[in-house]
């Protein structure tokens, strides 16, 4: 059997390991990527946040990515019945990028794995992992490369960027209940031939049907256009179950998208994903870390997924890469209480988003410019800047505002 040996193995060629490869590579750690599928392949989580910006800038990626002409993404719209809520990024609270993507996925992550190739960073493509043995920190992973070929890499660490494919998740049974429960989500895309110049075919919109359930929609560049839906899992009970059909169902239900794309057909059967949040027990362990939706995610209502996997990535790579170098490492606070105060944040605004508190700020008439900046930082994804009171108040302020606004009728 053919063995390989590296410094760091990275599990998955996603935004997520390609941010934790350009790192390793640019401070001179030897790293090996073993990918599971072969490039370019279909992936959901097509909207980027400002703050992923950051992340690819340190990777060495982001130069890489401006050259492909991707949509820009400016900001967000949200829209329920007459209402409106729009946010800009260019005016949040804070320092920050003031825009960033929305990709096909199958582009985007082809550009990055391309770059990371180019560096000289070795990718296994259609690598399937089998098993891991960890010995202390070391570890000997098993592979079948092509369904065929058996190989063993050594490494001194890992970081599992595996995505849904949980490869350690699985293995070392970490898989723990969500934080968010039970919704699901269907979703495909369009070649949109009709659609409108300007501003309404650039920018990425929300149409929220209730306070449960809402429809996105994301335009490309390259003329597609991604559609999906996101509500609670008795709500898809209503309609057929055939995916096409109900999604055409579902379709019907829309106001200000209503009719929209009753001609475009769809450029794959719609992909129904049930409870789609996932969560572990723990985000480390002795010789690996687990980084992106491998670990946790939690709801595509605000796009973080991207932007905690780019996190994550950079994270995880940082902290290898000084234990590699024989440095003492702090995982716990430096890994997983990093982490989990930027996800919590999130979480917090989920949760509220489905309570219909934070609904009732996006969607206020006449909102005080000052808390609208804050709430635009979050969304920008700037979940650690604990100078903004949405940040660190998270865990009360919205729902504070929300009883304000009921009560009283304040301008907020």
């Amino acid at each position: 059997m053919k063995q390989l040996s590296t410094q760091v193995l990275i599990i998955g060629a996603g935004p997520s390991g390609m941010v934790a490869a350009g790192y390793l590579q640019k401070s001179g750690i030897d790293c090996l990527v073993v990918e599971k599928n072969t490039f370019p392949r279909f992936s959901i989580g097509e909207s980027l946040l400002p703050k992923s910006m950051d992340n690819f800038k340190e990777a060495g990626l982001l130069e890489a990515i401006k050259t492909e002409g991707f949509q820009k993404k400016y900001g967000a719209r949200f829209i329920k019945g007459d209402k409106v809520g729009e946010f800009d990024f260019s005016e949040k609270y804070g320092e920050g990028w003031d825009w960033t993507w929305q990709v096909p996925r199958a582009d985007f992550d082809l550009v990055l794995a391309n770059e990371i190739q180019r560096k000289g960073v070795e990718i296994l493509f259609n690598a399937e992992v089998t098993n891991v043995n960890f010995c202390g920190k070391k570890s000997i992973t098993e592979i079948v490369i092509n369904s065929e070929e058996k190989m063993e890499i050594k490494a001194n660490f890992i970081i599992d960027a595996s995505g849904n494919g949980r490869v350690l998740a699985h293995q070392l049974k970490l898989n723990a209940s969500p934080k968010i429960t039970g919704n699901s989500s269907i979703f495909t895309h369009i070649k949109e031939t009709n659609r409108p110049k300007g501003k309404e075919g650039e920018l990425i919109t929300f149409e929220v049907l209730d306070n449960k359930t809402w429809f996105w929609y994301f335009p490309f560049s390259n003329g597609n256009s991604s559609l999906g839906f996101v509500s609670n899992n008795d709500w898809f009970g209503d309609f057929s179950s055939d995916n096409s059909v109900a999604f055409k169902e579902m379709l019907k239900k829309l106001k200000y998208y209503k009719n929209r794309f009753d001609d475009e057909p769809f450029l794959f059967e719609p992909i129904k994903m049930p409870n789609i949040s996932r969560n572990v027990k723990k985000i480390y362990g002795e010789g690996f870390a687990l980084t992106g939706n491998s670990a946790e995610f939690l709801d595509p209502v605000f796009s973080s997924g991207v932007a905690f996997a780019t996190e994550s990535g950079l994270q995880a790579a940082k902290l290898a890469r000084l234990e590699i170098k024989g440095r003492e490492v702090d995982w716990e606070k430096d890994y997983a209480e990093y982490m989990e105060s930027g996800i919590s944040v999130f979480s917090s605004y989920v949760k509220e988003w489905y309570s219909g508190n934070l609904q009732k700020l996006f969607f206020h008439e006449t909102p005080k410019t000052e808390i609208k900046e804050q709430i635009c930082a979050v969304l920008a994804g700037y979940v650690w800047n604990k100078s903004n009171p949405f940040v660190k108040n998270h865990r009360r302020i919205i729902k504070n505002v929300a009883q304000l606004i009921d009560q009283e009728g304040i301008n907020v």
